[in-house]
């Protein structure tokens, strides 16, 4: 098993939504881990507004990986998007991104924040893992997908 699929549940994989922009996924991912870690929302998105600041999470291929640190929060967790509309992220291929992977870590979780960042990438490098995650038919068989992913 791999880390990433600690960090999902069927609720924290959502399908084939649309946005207007970066600022309306992250206040959405605010609402969803509010709920689900007793965070308050706004933590979350100026969490990650505040990296995206430093730089565009986009990697290329129509892929994201907004991080941030939450101060008080006791394990990393994540939640994962695929888009029904691709969503402008600044990337470097200029590509628009369909995946889209909110990763969160307690403030002080250096080491773990690196390892499942690294993770992540070695993930969505997947050329036929990624072809897979986009033509998933519903979160049952993506979180399959993932939980049966090999770094």
């Amino acid at each position: 098993m791999n880390q990433l699929a600690s960090l999902l549940t069927p609720d924290t994989i959502l399908l084939d939504l649309v946005f207007a922009s970066k600022q309306a996924l992250f206040e959405h991912a605010g609402n969803v881990l509010s709920r689900q870690y007793s965070l308050k929302p706004t933590e979350v998105i100026n969490s990650l507004c505040d990296r995206e600041r430093l730089g565009s999470t986009a990697l290329g291929y129509g892929i994201a990986m907004p991080h941030g640190r939450i101060k008080g929060l006791t394990q990393p967790t994540g939640v994962l998007y695929r888009l029904q509309t691709p969503l402008e992220f600044d990337a470097p291929d200029h590509q628009p991104v369909t995946l889209c992977f909110i990763l969160l870590v307690p403030k002080e979780a250096n080491d773990t924040h690196l390892q499942i960042l690294g993770e992540l990438a070695q993930l969505f490098g997947d050329v036929a893992m990624r072809q897979r995650m986009l033509q998933a038919l519903n979160i049952p068989e993506l979180h399959a997908l993932i939980t049966a992913w090999v770094a």
